[in-house]
């Protein structure tokens, strides 16, 4: 096997005793390899392969999330660098990461659990998203560093002047009540806040951010791979673990970025007669096809009833299926709605 790739890693246990490691990629007869190896202090080497195979861009992403892993564990790179994305860390970005950091290390859970319990009844009671209330973010910054006005509230990344004056009054009747230990501005997070410690946290955001996107991948390539196949949404759904929906979703992504998912399309629509084929497509042309409910109620009344297609939700489906060949094949005809 031919070493592409090798670095030196470092760092030290929890007793404070100093852990050797490699980090390498290798390349045999078109196979690549990755791995990880342990140098134990006696000599003696245990090895862990992270991937085998002939996907460079699956290494690629198994590199990043397993790399994360170790960074997070609090091994360093002999050589700076192999890590680094580019605008990563800089600036105020920097100093937003660590007001993060520092909220979710330090918070006071107590607090956090109330501000949580407030945004499922606000959520409830607007038949919003909770997230679209407030992020688990904003709200571990305020169970942090305890705002007492809206000027202090102001100061916290995420909250803009909109969500302190819709939402502040409640925010700070809940935080009156806490006897915080810390001042604002927050300037002395910085100083306070260690660096391993700091770092340590953001390679377990890493190690979150690359496993999703190693996820993603292996999902769309398994989607990609099923429809070629001629496979089913359903074979798909056992296939992949992801709902019928999201696979829908996922479809609609391929399709924009110029993939053909015509022959699931086929597979699924075929039962459609060409008589309701033609009837969803006259209605696109005629209401648009970025709002589905006034196209469903067109062709299948103001109250459709599903039962037959498996309920409401699979006529959604349809739809939806019927959108992607009618943007693909009538893209001058498509409205806004």
């Amino acid at each position: 096997m031919l070493i592409v790739f090798m670095n030196q890693m470092s760092g030290a246990d929890e007793s404070g005793h100093l852990r050797s490691a490699q980090v390498w990629i290798g390349e045999d007869e078109g196979v690549w390899r990755l791995g990880w190896r342990n140098i134990e202090p006696d000599g003696e080497v245990l090895d862990d392969e992270w991937y085998e195979g002939n996907s460079w861009n699956e290494l690629l992403r198994v590199y990043r999330h397993r790399l994360a892993m170790k960074l997070g564990e609090g091994f360093r790179p002999l050589i700076e660098g192999i890590f680094h994305e580019p605008g990563e860390s800089a600036g105020k970005n920097l100093g937003v990461q660590k007001l993060q950091c520092y909220s979710e290390l330090y918070g006071s859970e107590e607090l956090y659990t109330e501000l949580c319990a407030w945004r499922r009844r606000k959520a409830a009671s607007g038949r919003k998203a909770p997230y679209f209330i407030a992020s688990n973010r904003v709200l571990r910054l305020i169970s942090a560093f305890v705002p007492q006005t809206e000027e202090e509230l102001l100061q916290l990344p995420g909250i803009g002047v909109s969500k302190a004056s819709e939402h502040g009054v409640e925010w700070l009747e809940m935080t009156a009540r806490i006897q915080r230990t810390t001042t604002f501005p927050l300037n002395w997070v910085d100083a306070q806040l260690q660096e391993e410690v700091f770092l340590s946290w953001l390679y377990k955001q890493k190690e979150q951010k690359y496993k999703q996107e190693l996820d993603r991948f292996r999902i769309r390539r398994t989607v990609l791979l099923g429809i070629a196949e001629g496979v089913s949404l359903t074979q798909l759904e056992e296939r992949t673990s992801l709902s019928r929906r999201d696979l829908v979703e996922e479809l609609e992504g391929l399709e924009k970025e110029g993939y053909d998912t015509e022959q699931l399309l086929q597979v699924e629509l075929d039962e459609i007669t060409d008589l309701e084929q033609e009837t969803v497509w006259k209605a696109f042309e005629e209401l648009g096809d970025t709002f589905l409910k006034p196209v469903l109620q067109r062709v299948y009344g103001q109250s459709p009833n599903g039962d037959e297609a498996g309920g409401t939700e699979r006529l959604y489906e349809r739809l939806r299926l019927m959108r992607i060949r009618f943007r693909r094949e009538e893209p001058g005809k498509a409205k806004v709605g």
